[in-house]
């Protein structure tokens, strides 16, 4: 049995090569085969702009999200300091000022630089 080919872009774990391409047939992403496949490596994470995030990295909210069971939300340009990357579906661990510990999705955020 072959491994899942998994979209460095998306997450999906539905790829497929064609020649020496690999092709996501959700996102339409292309990539080479190799070029960021690697699956004996820990977690990968990407923004909503595809840079790849660390632990300890700095974030920003990209768009308006609305949390369960508050009547507020979390507002663009939300600063997120120190996130934490965990393997699921909301793949980031964070403390949001003014909310407390949150779990995001990689691609309602953005990298910032340091």
């Amino acid at each position: 049995m072959t491994a899942a080919i998994i979209c460095p872009q998306c997450q999906s774990e539905n790829g497929y090569r064609d020649r020496s391409m690999m092709i996501c047939p959700e996102c339409a992403h292309e990539w080479e085969m190799g070029a960021t496949q690697d699956f004996d490596s820990t977690l990968s994470v990407v923004d909503a702009n595809g840079t790849p995030l660390v632990d300890g990295d700095t974030i920003a909210i990209i768009k308006d999200l609305k949390v369960k069971g508050m009547s507020s939300s979390i507002k663009i340009g939300t600063k997120v300091k120190n996130i934490r990357l965990v393997d699921g579906d909301h793949n980031i661990d964070c403390k949001i000022p003014g909310f407390g510990d949150m779990k995001l999705k990689s691609e309602f955020v953005k990298k910032l630089a340091k």
